[in-house]
């Protein structure tokens, strides 16, 4: 009887000691872009900025994203999160904004596959937003983990 019990002991301190090793990793994760002209490849030389700030819930890939932005050549025709790429670098998008109209300040949310996150965190993802003078992007930001 006594080494059920001590058997006993040690599977339910196991237990929690996984659990609070699985508790420990899930995270709220803050993100951050600047949003500039500068950034775009090749570079734009133009008066837009922004700024993006988000969160990514590692537990369950949710993001979520808020972005200002203004002095645009004209109205916003699309907007994405792309990736993967480092900065300077293109890539495919991965996140399309889908609102009518692309207006100033953009909120949002998504759940992004596990390969979407570990780029995202990894600062392997950049916001672009597109205008009709510059339809493969005027302004853009990498994204980065802040604190």
């Amino acid at each position: 009887m006594i080494n059920l019990q001590s058997t006993f002991r040690s599977l339910v301190a196991a237990s929690a000691l996984t659990f609070a090793s699985l508790a420990a990793h899930a995270a709220i994760v803050n993100l951050k872009a600047d949003i500039k002209g500068a950034s775009e490849v090749p570079a734009k030389d133009v008066a837009g900025t922004g700024t993006l700030t988000g969160t990514l819930d590692t537990d369950t890939n949710e993001f979520k994203y808020h972005i200002e932005f203004s002095g645009l050549t004209g109205p916003a025709v699309a907007a994405h999160f792309h990736g993967p790429a480092a900065e300077g670098a293109n890539a495919k998008p991965q996140l399309p904004i889908k609102v009518t109209p692309i207006a100033s300040p953009l909120d949002g949310k998504a759940t992004i596959t596990p390969e979407q996150a570990k780029d995202l965190l990894d600062g392997k993802w950049y916001f672009n937003l597109h205008t009709s003078a510059n339809p493969g992007g005027e302004v853009r930001g990498q994204i980065v983990k802040s604190e």
